[in-house]
């Protein structure tokens, strides 16, 4: 009969590290357990230890069930659970029996009320480790067959709880213990093993820029070792007191590092697109519905046999890709009207009872997960649900984890110093030696402070005695050699000290920017050799560009090209809408982006509070517009009354109200509702503006002119939209929309209105085209001009309509459509010739496309002198009023 031998390890590191010892060793009969399940090996009756999922959920029934004297009010709370869990663990490990504590302490009273819940919820199979200990010790006459000789492996504390254990365990097998001297071993008559000791370099300090400096350099050290032949990827070590601020690095890194990095702590649940589905859903359920986190849903859950897997597939193409959609019923009528145009789409009303579910929020969590959930997520979901209460849901999945991608028997290992201080491996590189992060700082128990239970008898292996024990026994066992890191800065950006624990070891400061000894990866081994990035096409480019940018003259990455380029002279001859003309008068180099080009300024997804200064302009021309066409031909915009006028558009204004969340970006719906109400005051100050004296004159208003693919409307419109307009003496056509056009009965007099949401600025009198940024009224007119049979008197208009309301009349409308020809012409000829530079609204901060301009201020004064030169011609148009 073979006799057993057994193990015990401190962590699933060792636990890996041990168990391909043994079977490189062949080693038979050999059994590799932690300490609660040596106690459930020796209690037998297929008992176990209770897990940690199951011990959180059973913690939760026992919470809900109430009835506490002091923790009543917060057993609910979001984070309760896993703080019970942390206070029983700590407990049981100090050998503390609630049963027998006093019971007129309210707050232990608490905990053995839950200890009792929740010992009663656990399956029979399993136990509390107190409970598994007692069963231990009841049945240790069998502990010679069960388990025979008993070696501890490289434990550095054994909590009070198993000692009585491995005491009553020491006089039935034989037990050794390999220990380090930093262990704690003044308890135990057993015999202890010390590893052998040898002579190894002195640990060396190196400080980073910040956690992701500290990464990167760390992998550079391990593949340096690796590629040397210095040491085995088995025998490399990267770890830190607590894994969280590089774990998330070392995901993203490691798969470019070209050798195998394992997490046996577990990789983040978040890092994979199984979590990510989790992350979307739960943002959907947390932060409430809208577009596009249902796309970023669907998009993340296709193919995965969800509720989705039923729909079109173009479903979500055909809605309004900008539209906000924040409730059920924007999205039911958006799907509605999308099927309506494509019969094709009529399954996608199918989508209407998810949106359904998911527009209920976190309370939905369970029946929206198992609809659009699948395999490993929806354990994760389900598994999260368990630890913590639903609207703790972000928090659950940002603790979760899964198993590693590597084993640990032949691949670098990145963990805590816990665990590698039961596994040592002779190179080591320890991260984060900061006075903030080694040794840790621990504050009172949420459940059971210092008050209630003293903290040197509840916690029996203080966090920061435990880091500065870790370190002494991974620095000692680095036979290879350590390195100690930390980084200067926080991930935060801020300043951080040195950790004492190197007690003021020399340390090498490493530069960002510097060059490695040896890259880790293709793109660090670019970076380090400037002549192998300078035959990179893409590098080449960048850095002729980076040298021009710092230049004081003119260059070709400071807006020169090609003569006569067909680009540029495309987006010359397109129709030019006054927006388009203002970005070529005040912004040439803007305009060469954005129209010939075709750069666009990215616009943020997120549901916004506010809706952008333009959008605002267009909702209260969309007010003017349908309000005056229900105004005409009956009884007429003339004619009604202002009671009248005020009913067109109330009504406009429910109309819009609805339809806009459909077409784009809106705020929430009360937000939503208050900005169409003073959209709709302003309209209504532009519509009791009149000043009309002849009882037939009618009035229309967004009046298409110049529109190539328009269909004439006639009878409906003062012209046929389709003819073009143009600036006489230059190559520009026109196009666009009037916002409001009056004509007289007779057709010899037509006024124009160009409506401004803004408030009138000091000088608006004295205002013709200022500078190019006031061509609309203008070009109105020029465009009453050309269309118009006849010769009629053409009346040109602003009309504030914020505060005040004022009319500003444009004086000489000759004179303005000359000074605007002009000021074309220049720069189109600019354009033509290749040489176009930033412009007096380039640097404006109200330009979205100043985002592609460099950053730095200092670019602007550099070019100064040169952009001067260059925009001679062209800058006294500028300064026009």
């Amino acid at each position: 009969m073979l006799q057993p031998r057994t193990s015990i390890v401190g962590s699933a590191l060792a636990f890996e590290m041990r168990r391909a010892v043994a079977a490189r060793a062949n080693e038979c009969g050999l059994q590799i357990l932690t300490l609660p399940n040596l106690a459930a090996r020796v209690a037998g009756g297929f008992r176990s230890p209770v897990p940690s999922e199951q011990l959180d959920r059973a913690i939760q029934h026992a919470l809900a069930a109430g009835g506490f004297r002091e923790i009543e009010k917060v057993r609910l709370l979001p984070g309760m659970t896993r703080a019970v869990s942390r206070a029983l663990r700590k407990v049981w490990d100090a050998d503390i029996s609630l049963r027998s504590t006093d019971p007129k302490i309210a707050r232990l009273a608490d905990l053995a009320t839950i200890e009792e819940r929740v010992r009663l919820d656990l399956p029979l199979a399993t136990a509390l480790p107190i409970d598994l200990r007692d069963a231990a010790l009841s049945r240790i006459r069998h502990a010679s067959r069960a388990i025979g000789p008993l070696t501890i492996d490289r434990l550095s504390l054994i909590p009070p709880l198993w000692r009585p254990l491995l005491d009553a365990l020491a006089k039935e097998v034989p037990i050794e213990w390999i220990a380090s001297p930093y262990a704690e071993t003044d308890w135990f008559a057993g015999r202890i093993v010390r590893p052998p000791e040898v002579d190894h370099p002195a640990p060396s300090a190196v400080s980073c820029a910040d956690p992701h400096h500290e990464a990167i350099e760390s992998l550079r050290w391990a593949r340096n070792l690796i590629a040397s032949g210095v040491a085995r990827p088995d025998q490399i070590a990267i770890v830190s007191a607590g894994t969280a601020p590089w774990d998330d690095h070392f995901r993203a890194l490691a798969q470019d590092t070209g050798f195998g990095l394992a997490f046996p702590h577990g990789i983040p649940a978040l890092s994979t697109r199984d979590g990510q589905r989790c992350a979307a859903l739960a943002d959907v359920l947390q932060h409430g519905l809208n577009q596009q986190r249902l796309r970023r849903l669907v998009s993340l859950c296709r193919g995965e046999r969800s509720a989705f897997e039923g729909l079109p597939a173009n479903w979500l193409t055909s809605l309004p890709r900008g539209a906000t959609l924040s409730r059920p019923e924007e999205w039911r009528r958006a799907i509605s009207a999308a099927a309506a145009n494509d019969a094709s789409l009529a399954d996608a009303l199918g989508a209407l009872p998810i949106v359904d579910i998911l527009a209920r929020g976190i309370s939905a969590a369970a029946e929206a997960a198992v609809l659009v959930l699948h395999g490993r997520a929806l354990q994760l979901w389900q598994s999260a649900l368990r630890s913590a209460p639903p609207e703790a849901i972000e928090l659950s999945l940002r603790s979760s984890r899964f198993e590693s991608d590597h084993d640990p028997a032949d691949s670098v290992v990145w963990c805590s110093a816990r665990d590698l201080a039961t596994a040592p491996r002779p190179h080591v590189r320890l991260l984060g030696l900061t006075d903030r992060h080694w040794p840790r700082r621990q504050g009172n128990d949420s459940i059971v402070p210092d008050h209630v239970l003293s903290s040197a008898i509840v916690d029996v292996d203080p966090v920061a005695e435990a880091d500065r024990r870790h370190f002494r026994i991974v620095v000692d066992a680095a036979t290879g050699g350590a390195v100690l890191s930390r980084g200067r800065r926080s991930a935060q950006g801020s300043r951080v000290g040195r950790s004492p624990l190197p007690e003021g070891l020399p340390e090498e400061q490493l530069s960002r920017a510097r060059v490695p000894e040896h890259a880790w990866n293709e793109a660090d081994r670019i970076m380090a050799r400037p002549q192998d990035a300078a035959q990179v096409e893409r590098v080449r480019s960048a850095d002729a560009c980076w040298r021009d940018w710092h230049l004081e003259r003119f260059t070709s990455h400071d807006g020169k090209f090609d003569a006569e380029h067909p680009v540029v002279v495309r987006s010359i001859e397109r129709v030019q809408s006054a927006t388009s003309l203002r970005r070529m008068l005040r912004d040439p180099l803007g305009f060469v982006w954005r129209y010939a080009l075709g750069w666009n300024a990215p616009r943020d997804r997120e549901q916004p509070l506010t809706i952008a200064p333009d959008d605002f302009g267009k909702l209260v021309h969309e007010l003017l517009r349908r309000a005056v066409d229900a105004l005409e031909p009956v009884p007429g915009y003339a004619r009604a009354s202002d009671a009248e006028i005020e009913s067109a558009l109330a009504d406009a204004s429910s109309t819009v109200r609805d339809a806009w969340p459909l077409r784009g970006q809106t705020p929430p719906a009360l937000l939503w509702r208050n900005t169409v109400d003073f959209a709709a005051t302003l309209a209504l100050a532009g519509l009791l503006r009149k000043e009309i004296t002849d009882a037939g004159t009618r009035s229309w208003t967004e009046v298409p002119f110049g529109q190539p693919d328009a269909v004439a409307a006639e009878g409906q419109l003062p012209w046929d939209p389709t003819i073009p307009v143009t600036v006489p003496g230059t190559p520009i056509t026109l196009g666009g929309s009037i916002d409001r056009l009056d004509l007289n009965s007779g057709g010899t007099a037509v006024r124009v209105w160009d409506y401004k949401t803004a408030e009138a600025p000091r000088n608006a009198g004295r205002v013709v085209i200022d500078g190019g940024s006031e061509l609309q009224r203008a070009l109105y007119g020029l465009a009453c001009r050309q269309l118009l049979e006849g010769e009629p008197t053409v009346v040109a208009r602003l009309l504030y309509l914020r505060g005040d309301t004022l009319a500003v009349r444009l004086p000489d409308l000759d004179a303005a459509v000359e000074q605007i020809a002009a000021f074309v012409n220049v720069a189109v000829s600019m354009m033509r010739k290749g040489v176009v530079t930033s412009g007096r609204l380039s640097f404006d901060r109200s330009n979205e496309l100043r985002l592609a301009l460099p950053a730095s201020p200092g670019y602007e004064r550099r070019k100064l002198a040169a952009s001067n030169k260059i925009n001679a011609a062209i800058s006294r148009y500028w300064s026009a009023p």
